[in-house]
């Protein structure tokens, strides 16, 4: 078919998002910290799906081939998922929904994978997520239930398929040290659950939607759920839920990893999360590198990471999209959500909506700068090499952007077409 494969062009973007040439062609500060290195590209297949209950395991295996085929991957290897859960178990009830539709991902999609990884000779399927139950050590599955997800249809799908909650040792004696195999900005290796590196081919099920301090939350994002907090987090025999401090350490570095983890690279860098996370997340997957990102956009929140942020709201923008590389995916991916994926910190997504009165950890920037900008992650990812976020760049498989484009920011102010 004519369009299957293309490549998206300034022109393109020019059509779907009214930016002009000069914001477009305009490097943004938050790409300059040095100069890049060649940063590789890789195909992304984006697609139109009707619901959950379209037959995803036909559509998904379409977009593989569309973007080279994986079987050769993952056929007689261990293949672990990263599940983007983030939010409480039951998020999004209250609205009606599933939290499925809202801020995780979705069961469906997560059956169909398990599905395929199977049919293509995964010798091992293992799901993972670091999630907050008031009791650590139960199962994975327990915090999937709790939600209504067919478990056991899960495990069905596949002759091996096991669960485990990263945020703690799991079922092994000790951490993994992952060293940044990409440029590190901020820390040069991480101690991580097993799981991590005890598999062969890693997939990042991440859930596209935007994202308070971030602008969005896509495959690269989703990494920061693989830190432990039971490692990095919780201060010792201290049982009150008001002293868990990962965020401490990676938002705001106002508190160093414990003895004996990996130290940040540079004590006088910026303390700022704006700076700092984008960063941070870059190392993660540069750590843990991702070998397949899967977006689910079939159902979404729009305007936070999850229901219970003031102002959110549900949204349907009908799509997958699927790539190897983490940056071309997610660079694609914002294009889809109506955004540029070269924005720089001052534009949408990455300006920063909420007050720093509220936030004391904020109060250490200037008022100058309050609620103005987070960087763009992607752009970080394209700085250390890890792939690109040109869309010149990047092959488009599937449907063609101008095609696929649900405007986030224009549906969460209630300016979008009816």
């Amino acid at each position: 078919m004519k369009d299957a494969h293309r490549t998206f062009s300034r022109r393109d973007l020019f059509a779907i998002s009214g930016l002009s040439a000069g914001v477009l062609a305009a490097k943004p500060a938050a790409a300059a910290d040095a100069a890049a290195p060649s940063a590789p590209s890789s195909p992304v297949s984006v697609a139109k799906v009707t619901g959950y209950d379209a037959d995803l395991v036909a559509q998904l295996d379409k977009m593989f081939d569309q973007i080279g085929g994986i079987g050769h991957l993952v056929r007689g290897k261990t293949v672990a998922m990263k599940l983007n859960l983030s939010g409480a178990s039951g998020t999004g009830r209250h609205t009606g929904l599933s939290a499925g539709q809202t801020s995780w991902v979705h069961p469906n999609v997560v059956g169909a994978l398990t599905a395929i990884f199977a049919r293509l000779g995964a010798k091992r399927i293992r799901l993972l997520e670091s999630t907050f139950r008031k009791r650590y050590g139960s199962p994975l599955e327990d915090t999937l239930l709790n939600d209504g997800w067919d478990v056991q249809a899960i495990k069905s799908a596949a002759p091996m398929v096991e669960f485990e909650d990263t945020n703690g040792l799991g079922q092994a004696k000790q951490y993994s040290t992952l060293n940044v195999k990409s440029r590190p900005y901020i820390f040069p290796a991480f101690s991580l659950n097993h799981s991590y590196e005890d598999c062969d081919f890693f997939v990042s099920v991440g859930k596209m939607k935007n994202h308070e301090e971030l602008g969005v939350t896509l495959s690269m994002k989703n990494l920061f759920g693989i830190t432990p907090e039971l490692l990095y987090g919780l201060v010792p025999k201290t049982p009150s839920a008001s002293q868990w401090v990962r965020e401490r350490v990676f938002h705001y570095g106002q508190v160093p990893p414990p003895s004996g983890v990996p130290q940040e690279i540079d004590l006088t860098s910026n303390r700022y999360e704006g700076w700092r996370m984008p960063r941070l997340l870059t190392d993660l997957c540069g750590a843990r590198p991702i070998d397949l990102s899967i977006l689910d956009g079939i159902e979404t929140i729009i305007g936070g990471e999850g229901t219970g942020m003031p102002g959110t709201k549900h949204g349907k923008p009908g799509l997958l999209v699927v790539g190897r590389n983490c940056v071309c995916t997610d660079a694609v991916a914002m294009a889809t959500m109506g955004y540029n994926p070269r924005a720089g910190r001052h534009e949408a997504p990455f300006r920063v909506y909420k007050n720093p009165k509220d936030h004391p950890t904020e109060q250490m920037i200037p008022p100058e700068e309050w609620h103005q900008y987070a960087d763009n992650t992607v752009l970080m990812g394209e700085g250390a090499g890890i792939g690109t976020a040109d869309l010149g760049k990047i092959e488009l498989c599937g449907v063609p952007i101008k095609d696929a484009v649900y405007d986030y920011e224009a549906h969460w102010k209630g300016q979008a077409p009816v």
